[in-house]
């Protein structure tokens, strides 16, 4: 919701130019919600769920923190201000759902491991 919430304020400022990164993240979102809603992530194994969502958090973290730095100091516009205020505050949701996913990641990672076999024995 705060992905489009930035994008809409971007459409309607003078930094229409950052408009295609809050689309394409929450674009990217929707779809794992969904697919996390839907069970994809049980018929499909062979994709890392957990892998795919952690990389999603720390690319938009990153993106949000960059293109907010810029919307603030380069614009002065409201709606852009309101964009980079927004940024800022998705930049730290991501962040917080960056330290969840990573734990969910570790786990998953071990767990992969454990179910891996250790070598083959012999007679």
């Amino acid at each position: 919701v705060l992905s489009f919430i930035i994008f809409i304020c971007y459409i309607a400022s003078l930094a229409a130019s950052f408009m295609m990164a809050p689309l394409l993240e929450f674009l990217l979102a929707l779809f794992l919600f969904f697919a996390y809603a839907s069970k994809l992530n049980e018929k499909f194994k062979g994709v890392h769920w957990p892998l795919a969502d952690f990389l999603r958090c720390v690319t938009a973290a990153i993106i949000y923190f960059a293109i907010s730095i810029a919307a603030v100091s380069k614009y002065s516009d409201g709606a852009s201000k309101a964009a980079g205020v927004f940024g800022f505050a998705a930049t730290i949701v991501f962040a917080i759902d960056f330290y969840i996913t990573f734990n969910d990641l570790v786990t998953f990672l071990k767990q992969g491991s454990s179910d891996s076999p250790q070598g083959h024995k012999t007679e």
